[in-house]
Parts: C-alpha cells; sequence; structure tokens
C-alpha cells in the first residue's frame, strides 16, 4: 500500500501493475446560480390560487347544473320553440304592424291549437287502429293455431282466455303503485308542458333586447358579423322548418287520399296519415321508408295485400314528385342540409335526449349550420384540383355571385393586400 506518513512527501498514485495514474484535475469553483426576481414567487402563487379558484367555481357549477338539469332542459327546449317562431312574429311584426307581443301570442295561440287538434286526433286514432288490430287478429288466431298447432284463446270461454285474463288482474294489483306513479309523471309532464311554454313565449317577445344585450358584449366591427349571421341563420332556419311543414301537410295529405281510396276508413287513415308525413320529412335519411312501413303493415293486416301493395307505389312516385319538383320549389329561397350531417344530428339527438331531441335535432342542426356558414370567413377558391371534375373558375365566379354573403368582404381584403 503506497500510503504517506505525516511529514513526508505524498506518494503519487499507481494503478495496479505499477503506472503512474494521470493527476486528478482541478475541480472548477461551482458557478454562481442567478437568483430568481422578487415578484416571481408572489405571482406563481396568485396563478395557483386563480386555478383553484377557477376549479371551484366550475365544480360548484358542474353540481349546480346537475341538480337543475330538468331546468335547463325545459330552457333548451323553450328556446328551440321560441327561435322556431321568431321568423313569423318578426313577419307579423315588420310586414302587417303588429305589436311584437300581440304577435308573439297570435303565432303561440295557433301553434298551441295545432298541437291540441293534433293530440284529439291522434289519440282517438290510435285507439281505432289497436280497435281494427285487434278484430284482424282475431279472425287470424284460429288460422294460426291451425297452422303452427299452437293454442292460442279464440273465445272469452275459452280457460286460456281466463286464465290470460286472470293474469292480467294479478298483474295491475301488484304494479298498481308503479301506475300511480305514471299517473303523477303525467302531471308532472303537464307542469313541464306550461313551464317550456311560457318560457317559449318570453324567448320569442323579447328576442330583439336579448340580441342588443348579447352583441353589446363584443366589438362594433364583429357585432356587424355576428348580428348579421344571427339574423340570417333564424331566417333560414325558419324557413326550412316552415318548408319541412309544408312537405309534411302535403305529404300526409295525399298518404290519407291514397288510404281512403284502398278502403282504410278515415279514422284510422288520418293519425297514420299523420304519422306518415311528420316522420317522412323529419327524421332524415331513413325517415321516409320507417314513415311509410308503418302504415302500409297496419293496411296490410286490415285490407289486405293488394291495398298496402298499393300504398308502396304510392310511397315510391310520391317521392320521386318532392325530389325532383315540391323539395326544389318549395325549399328554393331556404337553407338545404347534407345529408350526413342530418343523420348524424338525428342519431345523436336520438342517443342523447331520445325521441323529443332526434325530432329538435335537425332544426339545431340547420341553425348551427346556417350560422357558422355565413358568420365564418370564407375565401374564393384559389385552387382547383385535377379531381374535382369539370368544376371550373367559371363555376366558382359563378356561386360567388349567387352567394355574394359567402364572401362578404373577401374583395375588399384582396385589394387591401
Amino acid at each position: 500500500m503506497n500510503e504517506s506518513k505525516p511529514g513526508q512527501t505524498p506518494v503519487e498514485p499507481e494503478a495496479a501493475f505499477g503506472d503512474l495514474l494521470p493527476e486528478r484535475p482541478d475541480t472548477p469553483a461551482p458557478t454562481a446560480v442567478a437568483e430568481a426576481p422578487d415578484w416571481v414567487m408572489p405571482m406563481v402563487r396568485k396563478i395557483i390560487w386563480r386555478v383553484v379558484f377557477v376549479a371551484l367555481i366550475v365544480a360548484v357549477l358542474l353540481v349546480m347544473a346537475a341538480k337543475a338539469r330538468s331546468l335547463l332542459s325545459m330552457l333548451f327546449i323553450a328556446a328551440f320553440f321560441g327561435i322556431a317562431m321568431e321568423p313569423a312574429v318578426n313577419h307579423l311584426h315588420m310586414k302587417r304592424g303588429m305589436k311584437r307581443g300581440a304577435a308573439t301570442g297570435l303565432v303561440f295561440l295557433l301553434s298551441a291549437t295545432f298541437l291540441v287538434v293534433l293530440t284529439f286526433i291522434m289519440i282517438p286514432g290510435l285507439i281505432n287502429v289497436a280497435g281494427e288490430m285487434s278484430n284482424t287478429l282475431k279472425s287470424a288466431i284460429p288460422k294460426i293455431n291451425d297452422q303452427f298447432n299452437t293454442d292460442f284463446p279464440t273465445s272469452k270461454t275459452d280457460p286460456a282466455f281466463a286464465t290470460a285474463e286472470q293474469n292480467v288482474k294479478d298483474w295491475i294489483q301488484t304494479n298498481a303503485s308503479d301506475i300511480m306513479g305514471f299517473a303523477s309523471s303525467t302531471i308532472g309532464l303537464i307542469f313541464q308542458f306550461f313551464t317550456i311554454a311560457m318560457f317559449a313565449f318570453y324567448f320569442a317577445a323579447d328576442a330583439p333586447q336579448i340580441r342588443r344585450a348579447i352583441l353589446r358584449r363584443f366589438s362594433p366591427e364583429r357585432q356587424q358579423r355576428l348580428g348579421w349571421a344571427w339574423d340570417t341563420a333564424i331566417e333560414q332556419t325558419g324557413g326550412y322548418l316552415y318548408s319541412r311543414m309544408l312537405l309534411m301537410l302535403i305529404n300526409g295529405g295525399l298518404f290519407f287520399f291514397v288510404m281512403l281510396l284502398v278502403g282504410v276508413d278515415w279514422k284510422i287513415a288520418l293519425p297514420l296519415s299523420i304519422f306518415e308525413g311528420f316522420v317522412a320529412e323529419f327524421i332524415p335519411a331513413i325517415g321516409t321508408y320507417i314513415g311509410a312501413a308503418v302504415p302500409i303493415i297496419i293496411t296490410w293486416g286490415i285490407q289486405g295485400l293488394t291495398s298496402a301493395a298499393i300504398l308502396l307505389i304510392w310511397t315510391l312516385i310520391y317521392q320521386q314528385l318532392e325530389n325532383y319538383f315540391l323539395s326544389p320549389k318549395i325549399s328554393a329561397k331556404t337553407m338545404e342540409i347534407n345529408g350526413g350531417i342530418a343523420f348524424g344530428a338525428a342519431m345523436a339527438g336520438g342517443a342523447i335526449g331520445g325521441p323529443m331531441l332526434a325530432f329538435m335535432s335537425l332544426p339545431i342542426a340547420a341553425l348551427v349550420t346556417s350560422f357558422l356558414r355565413n358568420f365564418a370567413r370564407r375565401y374564393p377558391l384559389a385552387y382547383f384540383s385535377p379531381y374535382d371534375g369539370d368544376y371550373t373558375e367559371d363555376d366558382e365566379q359563378a356561386k360567388i355571385e349567387d352567394n355574394p354573403q359567402v364572401v362578404r368582404g373577401v374583395a375588399e381584403e384582396s385589394d387591401a393586400s
């Protein structure tokens, strides 16, 4: 071991085979670390507290929204109906000289009357449909028993019928509390209906005040774009909704007369025609097939295969008439929605809020699409892909001339640059 004793010259370190090791390099002095300015830590603490405060506020708002989700859903539905009524209210107020409150009341009264009449038509009609289907089924039960060797009851004297009746009575007694709960929920639905109606009335009557209050939060230049896009979106959405309603009346009315021609009783034909027209016009893509399939199947059960085939042929003929003649004429001054967007909106609305939101999703998609189309800046097409087919610069210029609002302010920006 090469160790140095006190008072002796230190011995150089050696490697394993006696070679001298290189000298240890001098250790550099530690670099002085610059201290943070005095304002950094207070700023960090302030940011942390702000993040905590915002997180707490968001958590409280989410809890409040969860507690008040029923009220929020009613407000959402009321806003939808208020927007739907606004174009008609604006027409009566601006073109007919009516006061806005009176115009809103008239549109609201007509809408409520339509819903009440529709309800009184649909409920007895559905009862008649059920009765006819029951009579048809009674006459078909013996054939089913003979064909499939079953023992379905065919009369009240049949022991199987008595057993089924007793089972129904037992079920009613067992689920009496559920039936009472359904009755109380019906009362709650009536209360919700009047609440939505009241809010919808105020949304439609006070729409100008609401719009002005929101626009005051933006700069003058942004107010111009936002206000113009707002008004245009509501007008286009209202036109789209009213055009769909007009097509529903035409479709349902013609379908009703065809059902009368094939021998279906008017008490049954009327609710089925209303159902067919509504579903066919307000549910995109598959609505036409669902709306026609239900009346055709019921007609098949009541009147036979020939009558059902006539209804099917009429549905196919009318669909072509609507696609190539009626819809372009009626919807010429309104907007059209991409089929994929409409179908996706309906599916999303049904998954989120059930049939009600599925119905509302189409006008909501029209409103959002129209607003984004009019508010967002869009520029003339500068690149023409070889895969565009025969779309040329002349086609782009014609589109700009036909839709000046789409490229609003673009020419001025191009000249300025």
